[in-house]
């Protein structure tokens, strides 16, 4: 741990990075995932869980926890951490995204976005200041600045203004955030899915000299190849010796293939959501429990996991679950789902060590090319 917020870079392969982001509240081992805890909770998931699977930080959302239950409330209350029971690191997005996607009548401005609760009707104000006040209420130990995110497809001049507006942003939020020791704030490139619009945004945010940098507005819907064509241009404009982050991602194929290009951080609400939807994610790719096929099958998920939901329960009492609309069918696959992705981060992380990301991804992804095999 640190008193401060710093970031070491371990090892490399290639343009893979193994690093450690340290600060008052912990380490945070990079490549890293970050669980999604929108409403102050990883939904159907303890936050003891959570840390056990190997979790060094998780995410929280402004947009929900400034409508339920409040900045100010979250504040008299401890904080964030102490609410929800995690003494860990929390990263929060500005809440910026989804008051883009879920919001009703919003309005952007220069000053900044205004909009309409979809839980009670009642209409804010966000300015980039008041993005930074209220993540500074929660507690956050990562901040990250407000930007406009444009949804794809969408005209160049369009991306353009949104682009140098969220650079205008950037500048606000820096000044409001301050120096906060241990803390963060990270500015964000946008661009859509323009390589250099994308490379001027990277540029301007790596002059603002900020702790870390997030690469946003991809994985909104455009084919995978672009979101790699982005990557491509912007990681290398990015400052060497800070953290980057992919926000919204993904996959375990995305992870992989953006780890290869220099992304050290990811989120995503996709391990979770299956979960409570009745898929789960294992090393011999995704397994759909509504399946009847899985009715009589006595395997479990994996019989080499670490993980008790991956190991110790059936598919076909895992379907019958699922099937019966059961809670613990989404606990338990949710458990699993996790439990896979930080024990992809490990072999991700192993293998930029030991020099042979290339090649582990090679395995992983034909592992899952192969596909889970039928029972005997």
């Amino acid at each position: 741990m640190s008193d401060q917020f710093t970031f070491r870079l371990l090892a490399q392969d290639g343009a893979a990075r193994r690093g450690a982001i340290s600060m008052p509240r912990g380490t945070i081992r990079t490549p890293a995932f970050m669980p999604v805890g929108t409403g102050g909770t990883v939904k159907a998931m303890y936050m003891d869980q959570v840390r056990a699977l190997g979790s060094d930080i998780i995410l929280g959302n402004t947009y929900h926890l400034m409508l339920r239950p409040g900045a100010e409330r979250m504040a008299r209350l401890g904080g964030l951490h102490q609410f929800a029971g995690w003494p860990h690191p929390i990263l929060t997005d500005s809440g910026g995204f989804q008051v883009m996607s879920l919001a009703e009548l919003r309005k952007i401005t220069e000053k900044g976005v205004t909009f309409r609760s979809h839980v009670d009707g009642q209409v804010f104000e966000m300015p980039p200041e008041r993005s930074i006040e209220i993540q500074g209420l929660l507690g956050s130990d990562i901040q990250m600045q407000l930007d406009e995110c444009v949804a794809l497809p969408a005209e160049e001049a369009e991306i353009e203004r949104a682009m140098e507006m969220s650079l205008r942003w950037a500048e606000r939020c820096k000044t409001a955030f301050g120096d906060q020791p241990g803390k963060a704030m990270f500015g964000i490139v946008q661009g859509g899915d323009r390589a250099h619009l994308r490379q001027r945004s990277a540029q301007a945010l790596a002059a603002m000299d900020l702790k870390g940098y997030a690469v946003g507005g991809l994985a909104v819907g455009e084919p995978q190849a672009v979101m790699l064509e982005m990557l491509e241009a912007t990681c290398p404009e990015l400052p060497a010796e800070k953290p980057r982050y992919l926000m919204g991602v993904g996959t375990p194929d995305d992870i992989l293939k953006s780890v290869a290009r220099g992304i050290d951080m990811f989120d995503c609400v996709m391990p979770t959501r299956a979960g409570r939807h009745g898929l789960a994610y294992t090393r011999r790719g995704k397994i759909n429990l509504k399946n009847a096929r899985h009715a009589e099958d006595l395997r479990p998920l994996d019989e080499e996991s670490d993980c008790p939901a991956s190991r110790d329960y059936s598919r076909a009492y895992l379907h019958h679950l699922v099937k019966s609309g059961e809670s613990l069918g989404g606990m338990l696959l949710t458990w699993n789902n996790l439990a896979y992705y930080q024990a992809l981060m490990q072999d991700i992380r192993d293998a930029i060590e030991a020099g042979r990301f290339t090649e582990r991804s090679a395995e992983i992804s034909a592992a899952w090319e192969k596909g889970d095999l039928p029972p005997l």
